[in-house]
């Protein structure tokens, strides 16, 4: 049996409407070898929670400039958290300042690649700590 290929979400939430970054790492994963879905722009964080659960996605990466993050990120998780999805790896990036990133890790976000992060470092980050879920 083949292994299993990797399914990532990729979401853009709220009101932000500069998706470039978004469909660059969309690219990035997908040419690396992972199955990616991306939702498009000004998602809500109900609509994410459940694209996560209907597409039985393995991770999801959000990406967010509006500033929302400290608000969007929390919501996400709690969302997944009622819909029991617990386990699942969610990552992020954007405009992102250093002081918020110590608080995103303790809510339950496993990566932040702030401007500037390569699109390869995003994908051995993907490569090396999403594993299928069963």
């Amino acid at each position: 049996m083949p292994d299993k290929v990797l399914r990532i979400l990729v979401a853009k939430p709220g009101l932000d409407g500069h998706d470039r970054g978004a469909k660059i790492i969309a690219r990035a994963l997908r040419d690396a070898g992972f199955e990616v879905i991306y939702t498009g722009l000004h998602q809500t964080p109900e609509m994410i929670a459940e694209a996560a659960v209907q597409e039985d996605v393995d991770a999801v990466g959000l990406s967010i400039l509006s500033g929302a993050h400290m608000t969007l990120f929390p919501k996400i998780i709690e969302l997944l958290e009622e819909k029991g999805v617990e386990d699942l790896p969610i990552f992020g990036g954007g405009i992102i300042p250093d002081e918020d990133i110590e608080a995103l890790h303790k809510i339950g976000v496993k990566a932040v690649f702030t401007p500037g992060a390569s699109t390869n470092d995003i994908v051995e980050w993907v490569k090396g700590n999403v594993t299928p879920r069963t």
